[in-house]
C-alpha cells in the first residue's frame, strides 16, 4: 500500500530532556506562564508552556530551516 496519500506517521513520542537554567530565566518562564493565563484564562506550567516555545523559535528562525533544508538535502 506504498500508494496512499498520508506517509507514514513519525514517531510521536516524547522525549524527555532534563536542562540546568539560570533563576533569571526560571522567573522569566514564571512570568510568560502567568502572562499566558491572563492572555488566554487557562493555568499552564512553565514546563508544559516550554516545548511550544521552543518549537514556535525554531520555526520563526529561517535562518535556522534554511540551513536544516540545505544539510537535508534534495
Amino acid at each position: 500500500m506504498a500508494d496512499l496519500k498520508l506517509a507514514r506517521l513519525p514517531d510521536r513520542k516524547p522525549v524527555k530532556l532534563t536542562i540546568e537554567i539560570m533563576p533569571d530565566l526560571e522567573q522569566a518562564l514564571a512570568d510568560y506562564a502567568a502572562a499566558y493565563e491572563a492572555a488566554y484564562g487557562r493555568q499552564e506550567k512553565p514546563a508544559d508552556l516550554v516545548p511550544y516555545m521552543l518549537d514556535a523559535f525554531l520555526e520563526s528562525d529561517r535562518e535556522f530551516a534554511k540551513a536544516r533544508r540545505q544539510r537535508s538535502g534534495p
